[in-house]
């Protein structure tokens, strides 16, 4: 369950001066930060900057950047800008990659309803396809009216489909 007082690494909680001590930087230096979109804080109501977690790190990532590799505030921006496509791209991947998994799994369960109507088709020795029409209430349907070769019962409103046609209209096939 969510509580409002659970907080997340993007919550933004540190007000400017914590924020600046937390980053061994001047606060100064976090509001040009802010202006250049290095970094963009929350505000407050009196719109005062709150800074988060994730804000405190990128920070933090900045000022190495900047002190270690000597890399200038646009490369830092550019390089942080494809940090967060990068980190977005994952995100989007990795759903993708459960949709697939999903679809695959829905494709193995018709390929399983595909044999086992074949099977049924063979079976019945009719020379008729059979189409199973499913009611309302996700149950399928047989020739006979009553519970199909694998034990389902039918509802009401259920009917099977032979060549095309409802099996009551079933007969021979109109000559024009």
């Amino acid at each position: 369950m969510s509580s409002q007082f659970e907080l997340s690494d993007d919550t933004p909680v540190y007000v400017i001066s914590v924020a600046a001590q937390l980053s061994g930087m001047h606060p100064q230096t976090l509001r040009a930060y802010d202006r250049l979109g290095l970094v963009s804080p929350g505000r407050a109501a009196g719109r005062g900057r709150r800074y988060s977690l994730r804000d405190i790190l990128i920070l933090r990532e900045i000022q190495r950047l900047s002190q270690e590799e000597g890399i200038n505030l646009q490369g830092i921006k550019r390089i942080l800008e494809l940090e967060l496509a990068e980190r977005r791209s994952r995100i989007r991947l990795a759903e993708l990659q459960a949709e697939v998994s999903q679809l695959r799994a829905e494709l193995e369960s018709t390929r399983a309803v595909a044999a086992r109507l074949a099977a049924l088709l063979r079976t019945r020795g009719e020379g008729g396809a059979l189409v199973p029409v499913r009611d309302g209430g996700g149950r399928s349907a047989t020739a006979e009216g009553g519970a199909d070769d694998d034990g389902a019962s039918l509802g009401a409103g259920s009917q099977l489909i032979t060549q095309g046609r409802p099996a009551a209209a079933a007969g021979p096939a109109d000559s024009g």
